[in-house]
């Protein structure tokens, strides 16, 4: 299955309840205010936020003013919001520069994020890099249990310590054991904290610091993931780890279980964090890329 279909079938439940069903009727021709008032309501029911859908609807009322009731409006659209999403670029061109490239996943409890670094380390398995994963979440035994299933199913070697050790002092020992190894990858998993527990946020912190004092450049990524599901909570977490940790990056899971999945706009927007991959199921390969282009064109897919 190419990438747009990936696209296309994980935003099925978000084009199906919202923008599709304008899809005709933008394609109609003649567009008028009523069309305009009807596509800002399904712009915010899926979640994309009033600030970027006020400037999406000033700018197409603009175009076709300019252009002619009979304009283009969903290429126009579809360009608008492949620039709302392209604020700040991803840094997968910087990834491997240095040896290992160490990734540090945040998220809360049942965001996805234990099952989304067996599919990152999956999806650089697959691009033959040698991966592997430590588990830096050393309060919950089950949580080291499932990322052990998931570091076999991936091809990674995972490390883990003692229930209760240091999850700082597990990072450091994997950097220093990846170093030693020569390996490509050492994705470093965290304890799924609520945002509101600041002592478990300030952990976050203790993890990099301490990393650091073996290299002072990483991690070089800090991905924070986020529960499509969740909605604008998704936002207020995000606004939340990146005061604390330095998110660099952000991974959208479950997109294909929710009818608002425009939320990763107003994340990108009023974030300026960029969308490293994006979850659209279950399996262990269905873990994309995010492409704001593809992204757009799914969205309004008929």
């Amino acid at each position: 299955m190419g990438l747009f279909e990936s696209f296309k079938i994980g935003l099925l439940k978000t084009r199906t309840a919202t923008l599709g069903k304008l899809g005709s009727l933008l394609r109609g021709g003649n567009v008028d205010e009523t069309t305009l008032i009807k596509l800002e309501e399904a712009l915010l029911e899926a979640d994309l936020g009033v600030s970027a859908v006020d400037q999406i609807i000033s700018n197409l009322r603009r175009k076709l003013s300019e252009g002619g009731r009979n304009g283009a409006p969903i290429a126009t659209l579809k360009q608008d919001l492949t620039t709302l999403l392209q604020t700040v670029p991803p840094r997968r061109g910087e990834r491997f520069n240095v040896k290992p490239w160490v990734i540090l996943v945040a998220g809360v409890n049942g965001s996805g994020k234990t099952t989304t670094i067996g599919k990152l380390a999956y999806h650089f398995h697959r691009q033959g890099r040698r991966t592997v994963i430590a588990a830096a979440d050393t309060f919950r035994a089950a949580a080291s249990e499932q990322l052990e299933v998931w570091a076999r199913r991936a091809d990674a070697r995972f490390i883990t310590q003692q229930p209760g050790a240091d999850p700082a002092a597990v990072a450091f020992d994997a950097l220093q054991s990846a170093r030693a190894r020569g390996e490509d990858l050492l994705l470093i998993d965290t304890a799924g904290r609520l945002q509101t527990k600041h002592n478990l946020m300030q952990e976050l912190t203790k993890i990099s610091r301490v990393l650091k004092k073996q290299d002072p450049s990483t991690p070089h990524e800090v991905l924070l993931v986020i529960d499509a599901t969740t909605g604008q909570n998704g936002l207020s977490q995000a606004r939340a780890f990146g005061a604390v940790s330095g998110i660099t990056g952000l991974v959208i899971t479950k997109l294909d279980g929710t009818a608002r999945g425009g939320i990763v706009v107003p994340i990108c927007r009023e974030l300026t964090l960029p969308v490293e991959f994006v979850g659209f199921g279950e399996g262990i390969e269905d873990l994309q890329p995010f492409d704001p282009e593809l992204y757009a064109a799914a969205l309004l897919e008929e």
